[in-house]
């Protein structure tokens, strides 16, 4: 204990655990400030309860004493952040003559572990050139792994682990493995290993006593966790693949034994939450699962496995031969309306080559009727990216455009404009772009047909309240809410590698489009009950009955922009069935695609009465 401090002590002026930390803070020490970093204490003064230190981001940092004892964590003198401060020439001459020394000490000093990101933000400028540090870390890193000191992982964001005890690099490898208390912990174990496998050169049978812990592992888990055996059974693979020696034991658990017992909503699911790699050799094992339906029965989870899985089932399906039957389900799923986002943004992406086939104008109409869709819908929007793949792309629309009839372009370029999910200033981009590939769609925005700002929405008087109702829920519940759940998320720590900060910023920003969208929606709406529609035509507020050409009648109720009910055949007059209606009169045929099959059919205009509500 420091003299002065315990004469303060033994006089009884301050408690024996109060000096203790006090004598930690004493001219000469070392701390560790969290926003500051390290600093070396320079003097104090105790009866005026002041501190200097000499951080190093602020030198000459003069502090209350109580607050130096909260915000401060006391580090020896050979710690590394210590001699940062008075020893810097002598750990810039270690980088050169021993990096493996330097960074097993800066290990060391953090406990034993420190991610790559937390090391370059240590060493990088201060101790090591910027210019020069990714070469300096690129050649340490792989002499690092040779010496089998540390854990070297291969993302920079997991933890570089320092290798303690008696035990051999596999012996400790195994060590890991053994004491993980889950399936996370199993599988960041075998990584470990795949990435190290070199340790077990002359020690395989360490590894094998592995393979029935990880087949008991896999089976436990495919019943609650189907994802997370997934990921074991292909890390387990990925060992074996790496090693030269090791063989798999005929009974035990394949990926192909995990695909035959999953369910194929559950499998997609699980599947697409997989990293690449590891998506790859599941989609791979399908051939061993379903033997000759097993093209069949990928293509069927094509659309739910999310980006990565799009790209790796198609580029299988095109090395094994198979594409023609993707294409097939392609063809199909897109007449129905019925793609997912991801998968259309593959079919965009690849339509000079693999999906070239499939790309028509139904594929502009199932990018429109998506993004309305989700627009519409409740919930955080799942077709930013598609959304964004538009303007993105300078070709894509160009190239749609270009595969269209005059007809189907006017149509594809008329829904667009008065596609809601759309801003004036994002639409008139994208309209450009199809004016100077078919000028003559330049008449819906120079012409009669241009969409006028002021034009009002008509609604009923329930669905607005029900717009009212959801703006209001938002601005005084949602919202509120979603600040407070962000100041939480913000105290976890490291926002890069915090998932409910992240998933509190996506719904912020979900919150603000829904809000500004509801806000011009109300503003533009006037309410209505229909009464008093005009029946000699097909209006808003009317009933219609059509028929075929074998006489089957249907009955359609045309209302307000937002009063779509399919299962009561009440359809919106913006909808592209009731925009086809509109007008029409006794004895008039129409084109009005089918609900269920998706393909037009011609109706002729029996009927038409005014709605009562």
């Amino acid at each position: 204990m420091h003299p002065d401090v315990a004469k303060l002590v033994e006089a009884g002026r301050i408690p024996k655990p109060v000096g203790e930390r006090l004598t930690q803070l004493a001219p000469g020490n070392f701390c560790i400030h969290k926003s500051f970093g390290a600093g070396k204490v320079i003097d104090w003064d105790l009866p005026g309860k002041k501190i200097i230190i000499d951080f190093e981001k602020s030198t000459g940092q003069t502090m209350e004493l109580q607050f130096a004892f909260q915000k401060t964590e006391w580090i020896p003198g050979d710690d590394f952040r210590a001699k940062k401060i008075e020893q810097l020439e002598e750990l810039r001459a270690l980088s050169k003559s021993d990096p493996i020394n330097l960074v097993i000490h800066l290990l060391q000093s953090h406990g034993g572990s420190m991610s790559g990101d937390a090391l370059e933000k240590e060493l990088c400028g201060a101790v090591i050139p910027e210019a020069g540090f990714k070469k300096w870390w690129d050649t340490t890193k792989k002499a690092l792994r040779e010496s089998r000191l540390a854990v070297v992982p291969q993302k920079r964001t997991e933890s570089i682990v320092l290798r303690t005890g008696d035990q051999t690099p596999a012996q400790a490898l195994v060590a890991d493995f053994e004491a993980a208390r889950d399936i996370k912990g199993m599988i960041r174990a075998l990584e470990a290993i795949a990435a190290d496998i070199g340790a077990f050169e002359h020690d395989t049978e360490a590894l094998k006593r592995l393979l029935h812990d990880i087949d008991e592992g896999a089976k436990k888990a495919a019943r609650v966790q189907l994802g997370q055996a997934l990921q074991l059974v292909a890390a387990r693979d990925e060992v074996i693949g790496s090693s030269k020696t090791l063989e798999l034991d005929p009974t035990a658990v394949r990926l192909s034994d995990l695909l035959l017992s999953a369910e194929p909503v559950k499998l997609a699911e699980e599947a697409g939450a997989l990293p690449s790699g590891r998506q790859r050799a599941v989609y791979e094992a399908f051939p061993d699962a379903f033997a000759e339906v097993w093209v069949e029965k990928i293509v069927r989870v094509f659309d739910r496995v999310g980006a990565r899985g799009v790209t790796e089932i198609a580029r299988i399906l095109l090395e094994c031969g198979e594409l023609p039957a993707l294409v097939t389900h392609l063809r199909s799923a897109i007449a129905r309306r019925d793609l997912g986002s991801d998968a259309l943004i593959w079919v965009c992406r690849e339509r000079k080559s693999a999906s070239s086939e499939v790309f028509s104008a139904d594929v502009g109409a199932s990018i429109l009727n998506l993004l309305e869709n989700d627009h519409l819908s409740d919930g955080p929007r799942k077709t930013s990216r598609l959304q964004s793949l538009l303007g993105d792309d300078k070709n894509l629309l160009t190239d749609l455009v270009g595969i269209m009839d005059v007809n189907e372009t006017r149509n594809f370029a008329r829904r667009l404009l008065d596609c809601p999910v759309f801003a004036d200033l994002e639409k008139k981009s994208l309209m450009a772009r199809i004016i100077r590939a078919r000028p003559e769609t330049a008449e819906l925005v120079n012409g009669s047909n241009a969409k006028r700002p002021e034009e009002a929405l008509l609604v009923s008087w329930e669905s607005l309240e029900r717009k009212k109702a959801e703006l209001d829920d938002i601005i005084r519940n949602k919202i509120p809410q979603n600040i407070s759940d962000i100041k939480i998320a913000r105290s976890y720590g490291d926002l890069r590698e915090n998932f409910e900060y992240k998933s509190a910023k996506d719904l912020e920003k979900y919150l603000g489009h829904r809000r500004n969208a509801l806000d011009k929606e109300i503003n533009a709406a006037r309410g209505t009950d229909f009464k008093g529609s005009d029946a000699s035509k097909v209006n808003i507020g009317t009933i219609v009955t059509l028929t075929d050409a074998s006489g089957n009648e249907v009955e359609m109720t045309l209302l307000g922009a937002w009063d779509s009910d399919p299962d009561k055949k009440i359809v919106s007059y913006l909808s592209e069935v009731g925009k086809a209606l509109i007008g029409r009169a006794p004895g008039d045929t129409v084109q009005v695609r089918d609900e269920a099959s998706e393909q037009m059919r011609t109706l002729t205009v029996k009927s038409i009465r005014p709605y009562n509500p």
